[in-house]
């Protein structure tokens, strides 16, 4: 499965448009982090463990949106987006989206 930002796939013609396809995940805040993420607001740097966090997040939300194309039988997802959001203090979405298309 090709996966791009772009709306185009160099050497590659897309000959079908499946349609709009998503993945995403909610993620809540682990309370021993905060605790550490706080001190570390103190003193300053990047806060690795949320980091990760972040980054297993989008990629389970990648993952789920691919295998929902291919469900669909697209070879490829073009305009691929992220969003976030809030859904408490403590938890928040993210969510991977594009458009599903078949390429040759």
């Amino acid at each position: 499965m090709i996966i791009t930002t772009s709306s185009s796939i160099a050497g590659k013609k897309v000959v079908k448009t499946i349609g709009i396809v998503k993945g995403n995940t909610i993620r809540a805040r682990h309370l021993g982090r905060d605790v550490l993420a706080f001190l570390k607001l103190l003193v300053g740097g990047e806060i690795e463990d949320y980091t990760k966090m972040m980054a297993e997040s989008r990629e389970q939300a990648i993952d789920r949106m691919v295998e929902e194309a291919q469900q669909m039988g697209a070879s490829a997802i073009i305009d691929i987006r992220f969003s976030t959001s809030y859904l408490m203090s403590s938890a928040a979405e993210i969510l991977a989206y594009g458009t599903a298309v078949v390429v040759e």
